[in-house]
């Protein structure tokens, strides 16, 4: 804290165009660094090289699209209701920043969350997952070597209780950034005092399959949505809810399909899933498949670990999902899928909203209508078209409604690392009153 206090207005008053210059060096740095990162984080996480590789890249692009927002930190003009007086709007940074990251994403969301504050003028203090500081670790070394001064950028590890809850409640910290579970983040907002505060809890996503939907295209994005990175997405797609008349030949196409999925080390081409990131998620999964069989719903492939090193856990598919059971309700973060069955695109929508999260949703269909009137009546953050929930790009908003948080990260997230400050200029000699006071 005594790095950052120091560091800040040095910082802050360092122009932006000039803080843009230290994040195109980082850019630079993590291209060269591509490589090594991934086969880091397939040791430490645990997803595979590909997905792994798409995670340093979203670094790679987040860094390069901040750098170009050095020189488009736009403040506003507008008229006064006075003569010979300015009024504009300028952004100002917050001051010291709380960055608290999960490990799904240890290079990307770390980033996501870096990049801005550092352009928007904020020194940091960054809390990375306990279950991967090294790639934490890796990324911060890589921003030291860009030349960043000393002290704008300071790294703590540790645990939730002893790391997270200092952060959380400390008087000279005045923003947070928070990605992780919903009970953490309700413990932000009652802990976190009058700090601005960004939180990314998570969700409940669906896919929709209509009855007019390619369902070879479907097929791929559901298998991608559930099961990339083990399920353990705040954007997985842990619901799918499908037309009766298609109900049968998907379901069928998908189990299928899912029962060839190979598990293995992530460093192996061959591998298309890799293990769940520690022995609790895994005890976890088991949970959910016996809350799944005690609901009635019906196992039609997975439902178990392997036996061997490592946590990993099939590719699992419930059927018969009530729409109201747990299956269907709460996040699981695991490769666990529930396949509902709808008989129009009315009970579509409301099966999908009927959760208490809100960040992707998906609709497959060929039908322009039920597409336009899915994008206006779907209560989340993101719906993708004839696409799967996963897959974000930087220069768009990411985030969602409801008990998925509040505020913005990624392209849209320089409100949540700065404040817009007005400036009222009075050129006219003398004293002028607002509001026709005379």
């Amino acid at each position: 804290m005594v790095a950052a206090e120091k560091a800040f207005p040095n910082w802050r008053d360092t122009p932006a165009p000039k803080r843009a210059e230290f994040l195109f060096k980082i850019r630079d740095l993590l291209i060269k660094n591509k490589d090594r990162l991934a086969r880091l984080e397939v040791k430490e996480m645990g997803k595979v090289y590909k997905e792994a590789a798409g995670d340093v890249q979203e670094a790679i692009d987040i860094f390069e699209y901040m750098a170009g927002e050095g020189r488009r930190l736009f403040g506003r003009t507008t008229p006064s209701e006075l003569k010979n007086k300015f009024n504009a709007t300028i952004r100002i940074p917050i001051g010291i920043v709380g960055l608290i990251t999960p490990w799904n994403f240890p290079i990307a969301i770390p980033s996501w969350k870096i990049a801005p504050a550092l352009i928007c003028g904020n020194a940091i203090v960054f809390k990375p997952s306990s279950d991967t500081p090294l790639c934490a670790v890796e990324l911060v070394k890589i921003i030291e070597k860009a030349g960043l001064p000393k002290g704008v950028l300071n790294l703590v590890t540790g645990s939730g209780s002893r790391v997270g809850n200092p952060i959380i409640k400390h008087s000279k910290i005045n923003g947070l950034s928070f990605t992780g579970s919903r009970d953490t983040g309700k413990f932000i907002r009652e802990n976190a005092g009058l700090k601005k505060v960004n939180l990314e809890l998570g969700s409940k996503n669906a896919i929709i399959i209509m009855e007019d939907a390619n369902l070879q295209l479907a097929l791929d994005g559901v298998l991608w949505g559930a099961f990339g990175t083990t399920g353990q997405r705040c954007t997985a797609a842990s619901r799918v809810i499908i037309h009766e008349k298609v109900f049968s030949k998907f379901q069928t196409m998908l189990v299928n399909k899912a029962r060839k999925l190979k598990l293995g080390n992530g460093l192996s081409k061959a591998t298309d899933i890799g293990p769940l990131i520690n022995k609790a998620a895994l005890e976890k999964s088991y949970r959910y498949v016996d809350i799944g069989k005690q609901e009635g719903a019906k196992l039609l492939c997975g439902g178990e670990g392997v036996k061997g090193k490592g946590f990993f856990f099939k590719p699992t598919i419930f059927t018969n999902v009530s729409p109201s059971s747990r299956l269907a309700q709460e996040e699981i973060f695991g490769p666990i899928l529930a396949l509902i069955k709808i008989k129009n695109f009315e009970e579509a929508i409301s099966v999908c909203n009927e959760v208490k999260y809100g960040l992707s949703s998906a609709i497959y269909t060929e039908n322009m209508q039920y597409a336009f009137r899915a994008i206006n009546q779907l209560e989340f953050g993101i719906t993708y078209i004839n696409s799967s929930t996963i897959g974000a790009e930087v220069h768009l908003p990411f985030g969602g409604t409801k008990d998925t948080g509040w505020g913005k990260e990624a392209g849209w997230s320089l409100d949540e690392f700065s404040e817009e400050k007005a400036v009222y200029i009075d050129f006219s000699g003398k004293l002028q009153k607002a509001q026709g006071i005379e």
